[in-house]
C-alpha cells in the first residue's frame, strides 16, 4: 500500500510541475495517474489534438449513479514579468500562507480532491467520488468539454459536480458566461504623409476597441436587471487585454492583432453580444475595403463559456450548503467550468478554498486555514457518500 499523502504533500508536488497553459501538463498527469493507480483506481485520459496535453477523469468507488464530481484544472497562468519573493514552483510557507503558482488557483483544490481518494476507499463509499482534472482552463475553458462528454458517455451519472475554484469555501451558484475573439486587422501600408491612400490596421483596431469602451459605458449607466444584481459588477463587460501591431511611426500599419472578450450577466445573451460585435466588425471592415479592397478583418473565436445559472432546488447547491453551512447568496463575474458541466446536465456549483483575489498574482498564496477547511469539507463529503 503506498504511503498516505496529505493534501499539503500533494499540493507541493502538483505546484512543482510548471503547467503554464502554453506548455504541456503531461508530467503532472503522469504523476496523478500513477498516484491513482497506486490506490487501485483506473484513470482515463482525454487528449488534446496535439497530444501534448490531457485531461484525466476517474471513478472512485462503486459503479453506481448518484456520486459527486470534484472538478479542477491543472494549468496555471505564467509568472513571466512578475516579481516573486520565492520560487513560484516550490510551495513556501510564511505566516500561515502557502505561496506558489497555483496554490490558490487551483492546485490546492486538486490536492484536496486527490487526498480524498484513499479516504473514500478506506471508508467504503456507497456512491462514487469522481475526479475530473482538465487542461487549458486559463485560456478559455477549452479542455473540459471533451472530458465532460467522455464522462457522460462512460461513467455512472453523478448527482452533483463541485468545481473547486477559489471561493473561500462559500457556495457560488451563479457566474457570468462569455466569449472571446482573436481579431486580426489587415491594413494597407503607405507613408503616413499620405495615410488617406492606405489603411492603418492599428487605427482601425482602435475604432473597434473604442466600440467596446462605449458598450461598457452604456452597460454601466443602465439599471441592472434583477438577475444581475448579485454580480460585481452587475453589468456585461467587454475587455481588450492585449494589442500588437505596426512597423514604424511613419507607416500605416499593415497588421494589428488583439483579443476582445465579453462577460455576460444573466438576463443577457452571449450570442446576442456576439451578433452585435460581428455587426460592428462588418461595418468597420466595409469602410476599410472602400479605401483598399485588400484590407479586412479576420476573426477566430478562442473561447465560448456558458454561464452558471441559478438552479431551482439543485442537488449541488443543497449538498454543498449542507457540507459548508453557508446559506449566503454568492455570484461571481469570472467564468468557470461549472457552466460547462451544467450545460451537459449536471447540477453544479463552485466551491473551493482560497480567495480569487490572490489568483494570477505575484506571490500567489492560499491561507493554510483555507486548506484545512477544505480537508474538513472532504471528510464530510466522504461521510455523506458512505451513507
Amino acid at each position: 500500500m503506498p504511503r498516505r499523502l496529505t493534501a499539503r504533500d500533494i499540493m507541493d508536488k502538483l505546484v512543482s510541475f510548471p503547467t503554464v497553459s502554453r506548455d504541456s501538463n503531461l508530467d503532472l498527469i503522469d504523476w496523478v495517474e500513477d498516484y491513482l493507480d497506486g490506490h487501485g483506481v483506473r484513470a482515463t485520459r482525454v487528449w488534446d489534438a496535439g497530444r501534448d496535453k490531457a485531461s484525466l477523469y476517474a471513478n472512485v468507488g462503486p459503479q453506481v449513479e448518484g456520486g459527486i464530481v470534484l472538478s479542477g484544472h491543472t494549468d496555471v497562468v505564467p509568472v513571466d514579468g512578475q516579481d516573486w519573493t520565492s520560487d513560484p514552483f516550490t510551495v513556501t510557507e510564511r505566516n500561515g500562507r502557502l505561496y506558489g503558482r497555483g496554490t490558490c488557483d487551483m492546485k490546492g483544490f486538486d490536492a484536496l480532491a486527490l487526498a480524498a481518494v484513499p479516504l473514500a476507499l478506506e471508508r467504503g463509499v456507497k456512491r462514487p467520488l469522481q475526479i475530473a482534472l482538465s487542461y487549458d482552463e486559463e485560456v478559455g475553458c477549452t479542455g473540459a468539454p471533451p472530458m465532460i462528454d467522455e464522462m457522460v458517455a462512460h461513467l455512472p451519472r453523478a448527482a452533483a459536480a463541485i468545481i473547486g475554484e477559489p471561493s473561500t469555501m462559500q457556495v457560488v451558484t451563479g457566474h457570468k458566461g462569455g466569449a472571446g475573439y482573436r481579431v486580426r486587422m489587415r491594413g494597407f501600408e503607405v507613408h503616413s504623409s499620405i495615410m488617406h491612400q492606405g489603411v492603418s490596421a492599428v487605427m482601425e483596431a482602435a475604432r473597434l476597441i473604442d466600440w467596446a469602451n462605449r458598450m461598457n459605458a452604456e452597460n454601466r449607466a443602465a439599471a441592472p436587471g434583477p438577475l444581475a444584481a448579485d454580480f460585481d459588477p452587475p453589468w456585461t463587460t467587454l475587455h481588450v487585454g492585449m494589442v500588437q501591431g505596426g512597423t514604424a511611426h511613419n507607416i500605416t500599419a499593415k497588421d494589428c492583432e488583439f483579443l476582445l472578450s465579453w462577460r455576460v450577466v444573466p438576463g443577457e445573451s452571449s450570442e446576442d453580444w456576439g451578433a452585435r460585435f460581428l455587426a460592428e466588425v462588418a461595418r468597420i471592415e466595409a469602410e476599410m475595403k472602400a479605401v483598399r479592397p485588400e484590407a479586412g478583418i479576420d476573426l477566430e473565436k478562442y473561447f465560448d463559456v456558458p454561464a452558471l445559472a441559478q438552479e431551482d432546488a439543485g442537488e449541488a447547491e443543497r449538498l454543498t450548503r449542507m457540507l459548508t453551512g453557508d446559506n449566503g447568496t454568492h455570484a461571481v463575474s469570472y467564468a468557470t467550468e461549472a457552466g460547462q458541466f451544467q450545460a451537459r446536465g449536471y447540477s453544479a456549483v463552485v466551491c473551493g478554498p482560497g480567495d480569487i483575489a490572490q489568483a494570477h498574482q505575484p506571490d500567489e498564496y492560499i491561507e493554510a486555514a483555507q486548506l484545512a477547511a477544505g480537508e474538513a469539507f472532504m471528510e464530510r463529503l466522504v461521510d455523506h457518500l458512505c451513507r
